[in-house]
């Protein structure tokens, strides 16, 4: 696969943003309790969208005109994007949105729902699904949406339930891959061997070049982790946490062996974006929401999907991008029927959907959209990688994985610890956060 990366992303300003979504037409939905498909389903039908590019029920709405909140947590370019989306929606709905960018999201609506202070909808991804609504920070709007599941594919419809409760619904999936910096390398290597060979030839740590931007965290690094069969948890396995297993120290150790010696020495995400941001590395592992970046600076850049490795297949971890139905929304009324006005267009529009896959690299779970051959040769390879991907647990116990993880790998990338030595703390420590919240 070859691409110019002059023929792909180009970052857009607002104008031009809201000029673009000037065409998706919105929809006025009544909000009420809608029969066009349950909520709850979750039977894995992934049938095809019955909804046309204007978005979903076209259904006009009846009560009186309602103002909701949004909060989302979002990098400058991806912010003009949804800015224009909130401008579109309310210069064509009798709704009003009102749109926040927070910036540390977790902890806000943590702290602001409780306290009735929080945002009818926010967007994040999937894997609070299970603990927003164990905190009751999320509610099922099942009975509420005018608009079938069944139009998303399977994982999408799974992502947004959590235990038969719609709490969301979904707009997109992303994940990390491999990116080549094209001015650096002459082709798109087809086996790791042969990416590890290419990042040694170029990797020069003293003249500030580096064989691979690569950010050390359980996320990121999650491809490699679990690449020969290990998991760090699912709750479906015979042993849920699988942090320390033998499958997941092998697949540390390989990152340890092959990956680290390229990278620079600060494992966490700004340094390591910053070598391929400035056009210092022949590598980077990274999501789409990076892509504008590489724009803007100039980069010519191809993404592409894991290459094979001798042994092992890497299994990124994945997330289904949701708008969350927040607390607020059992009030019900107006505002509510707004909050879930602009949800349903916003996940369901065509037109809208397929600009974040060309602007932002954002992979469509709207089954009419996936695996169009419209789509751009990077979403392609991201929608590759994805597919060999795990979905990121959705359950409560998962919050007690990734702090433990993320400590352990610093620990082994900084030489602190072997492999075994810090997952092994990190299964203690994890074991022990589940005990002290009553987990068993």
């Amino acid at each position: 696969m070859t691409m110019d990366r002059r023929t792909i992303l180009k970052q857009l300003g607002g104008v031009s943003v809201a000029a673009t979504l000037a065409g998706c037409s919105v929809q006025q939905q009544d909000g009420g309790s809608g029969d066009g498909g349950s909520g709850s389903s979750s039977d894995g039908s992934d049938g095809s969208s019955d909804g046309s590019s204007d978005g979903g029920s076209s259904t006009d709405s009846q009560g009186p005109a309602g103002t909701a909140t949004a909060w989302w947590s979002l990098s400058d370019s991806e912010k003009a994007i949804r800015e224009g989306a909130v401008s579109t929606f309310n210069e064509q709905s009798q709704h009003t949105i009102e749109g926040s960018d927070i910036s540390d999201l977790q902890k806000k609506t943590s702290s602001a729902i409780p306290a009735g202070q929080g945002p009818h909808i926010f967007d994040w991804a999937h894997d609070w699904a299970g603990n927003t609504y164990e905190q009751g920070f999320t509610v099922d709007q099942s009975d509420q949406v005018s608009i079938s599941l069944d139009q998303f594919t399977t994982t999408a419809q799974n992502a947004v339930q959590y235990e038969g409760n719609l709490v969301g619904l979904p707009f997109g999936a992303e994940t990390v891959t491999p990116i080549a910096n094209m001015d650096i390398v002459d082709s798109v290597p087809e086996s790791m061997d042969e990416m590890i060979s290419i990042m040694d030839d170029y990797h020069d740590p003293d003249n500030g070049q580096y064989g691979l931007s690569y950010p050390f965290d359980p996320y990121f690094s999650s491809g490699f982790l679990q690449a020969f069969g290990g998991h760090y948890y699912d709750p479906q396995a015979d042993e849920p946490l699988g942090v320390n297993s033998d499958e997941v120290v092998r697949g540390l150790e390989y990152a340890l062996e092959n990956l680290r010696p390229y990278m620079p020495n600060d494992p966490s995400y700004e340094p390591q974006a910053a070598a391929f941001n400035e056009g210092n590395a022949a590598f980077a592992i990274n999501g789409p929401w990076s892509l504008a970046t590489f724009s803007d600076n100039d980069i010519d850049y191809e993404v592409f999907s894991f290459p094979e490795m001798e042994e092992g297949t890497q299994s990124p971890y994945t997330g289904i991008s949701v708008w969350y139905f927040a607390k607020p929304m059992e009030e019900g009324g107006a505002d509510a029927t707004a909050a879930r006005d602009f949800v349903e267009w916003y996940v369901t529009n065509e037109d809208h959907l397929s600009m974040l896959a060309q602007e932002q690299g954002a992979i469509p779970v709207l089954d009419s959209l996936v695996g169009s051959s419209d789509l751009p040769a990077e979403v392609q390879a991201y929608s590759e990688s994805a597919g060999q991907g795990t979905p990121m647990p959705s359950a409560p116990r998962m919050d007690d994985v990734w702090d433990p993880v993320g400590n352990a790998l610093t620990k082994a990338f900084n030489g602190d610890a072997s492999a075994q030595q810090a997952l092994d703390t990190a299964a203690s420590e994890i074991r022990s956060n589940w005990e002290g919240r009553g987990h068993s």
